[in-house]
């Protein structure tokens, strides 16, 4: 590893034994490395796939379709992901008392299945879906182990609990994430552009309110320069391991 980027693993480290009030804010670049690809890049989903599939009013018009591109591609590698050490990582930081929450943009549930306690999902979560029609809720999975896109009870389509295109934020998950992010000393970001909003306005907001901000991207995003106190060019997992460490 470079001496430059061992320095700032260093520093890192540093800030986070030196914090009360840490927390992690993570994006797509997290789960990369569980097999998940990214919404955006080269690899990404809407090189994939077109982005009004996952728009509200299309869904509601089209819920057969759509409920056919999730199975055939989105759920087939999000429900089959585990946790990578980056998550793991994060996890035993809460545990040790090293870091007080985690706001993801994410919807794999990967944090919680590290054993994250304290996750707030500000997009949703894709394990979970809701009856269109009665709004009862149940796991995405049926009894059977089987992706269920009819409702059990009254036989409606059911809806995925992550954000469309065209939906609010889940507002306890949000307000959550900004006292978070009003209260924290440290933030670290994990895998996260910067370009989704209202999300990405969360960073600059904590620095804001006087914390300072690791970045762990492997390449730079929009808060690289304008925001991070240290920027750490490396993939989530090796990374965080070496912070770990040190």
């Amino acid at each position: 590893m470079q001496e430059a980027i061992q320095e700032k693993i260093k520093q890192a480290a540093e800030l986070v034994k030196e914090s009360s009030e840490a927390i992690a804010f993570t994006g797509a670049g997290i789960s990369v490395e569980s097999g998940i690809p990214p919404f955006r890049g080269a690899d990404g989903i809407w090189n994939k796939y077109e982005e009004r599939l996952f728009d509200i009013d299309y869904f509601r018009a089209h819920p057969k379709e759509a409920w056919d591109m999730l199975c055939d591609g989105f759920y087939e590698t999000t429900l089959k992901a585990k946790p990578n050490d980056a998550h793991k990582v994060l996890a035993r930081m809460e545990k040790e008392g090293k870091l007080k929450a985690i706001i993801t943009q994410n919807i794999d549930n990967l944090h919680k299945l590290a054993g994250s306690k304290t996750v707030y999902e500000l997009h949703g979560n894709a394990l979970q879906v809701s009856c269109l029609k009665c709004e009862s809720a149940f796991s995405v999975y049926d009894d059977e182990g089987k992706i269920q896109s009819k409702c059990p009870k009254c036989g409606s389509f059911l809806k995925p609990d992550f954000v469309f295109f065209g939906e609010q934020l889940p507002e306890y998950d949000f307000q959550s994430s900004i006292e978070a992010s009003q209260k924290c000393d440290l933030m670290i970001i994990i895998g996260s552009t910067g370009t989704v909003h209202p999300a990405a306005s969360l960073p600059p907001y904590a620095k804001k309110q006087g914390a300072k901000i690791i970045e762990i991207n492997p390449s730079p995003s929009t808060f690289t320069d304008t925001i991070a106190d240290i920027f750490i060019p490396l993939k989530a997992a090796e990374a965080l391991r070496e912070i770990e460490r040190a």
